[in-house]
């Protein structure tokens, strides 16, 4: 049950065996973690990826003293602060849980046994970095071309889970706006419906 969603993204990818399905299952660990949690400190070398089967997880950094939240994920994703667990360096950024969550956990180690022991695994995660890749260049073009209302607009379309389940700082903050434009957005929203 833990490994469905994660069997299942990885079907749709990759042609996958029962010995890769065992393998899979072997490295990565089911957690759950509580809302609040860290998963990730900043200033340290990431130490794990994680599947998100059930619940909401963000990654931040603090900028002038405040929270910017780069990353809101919901399942099924992946997430980490990955330039720290790629590069093996120090992270800028904290990933931390948004609400409770079930996830499946595999350390760098594993990580790389993985890409060693399965084959397709490799194709899997290229596919899996394309779709990251693309996601976080059409954010980083509308948070230059897109007013506030449209970049919530677009989240509300894409995303409606995170408009319902992440608390509002933490959605302002992930499209570059003030809670109290996000406030004013949503009102007017409200009076439109």
């Amino acid at each position: 049950m833990a490994y469905n969603k994660l069997f299942n993204l990885i079907s749709t990818q990759i042609s996958i065996n029962e010995q890769d399905f065992n393998l899979v299952k072997a490295l990565f660990e089911s957690v759950k973690h509580k809302k609040n949690d860290f998963l990730e400190f900043e200033n340290k070398i990431p130490e794990n990826l994680y599947f998100i089967n059930g619940g909401f997880v963000r990654v931040f950094h603090y900028q002038n003293g405040n929270e910017i939240t780069s990353h809101i994920n919901c399942p099924p994703g992946f997430i980490t602060s990955f330039n720290g667990f790629i590069n093996r360096k120090k992270s800028i950024d904290n990933v931390k849980c948004i609400t409770d969550c079930d996830l499946l956990k595999i350390n760098r180690k594993n990580f790389d046994l993985l890409y060693q022991k399965c084959l397709n695994w490799d194709t899997f995660s290229k596919r899996i970095y394309e779709k990251s890749l693309l996601y976080n260049e059409q954010r980083a073009q509308d948070m230059i071309t897109c007013t506030a209302d449209e970049r919530y607009h677009n989240l509300m379309k894409n995303h409606p889970e995170i408009i319902q389940n992440v608390p509002l700082q933490y959605i302002a903050s992930y499209l570059g706006i003030e809670p109290q434009s996000l406030s004013r957005i949503r009102k007017k929203i409200a009076t439109l419906s």
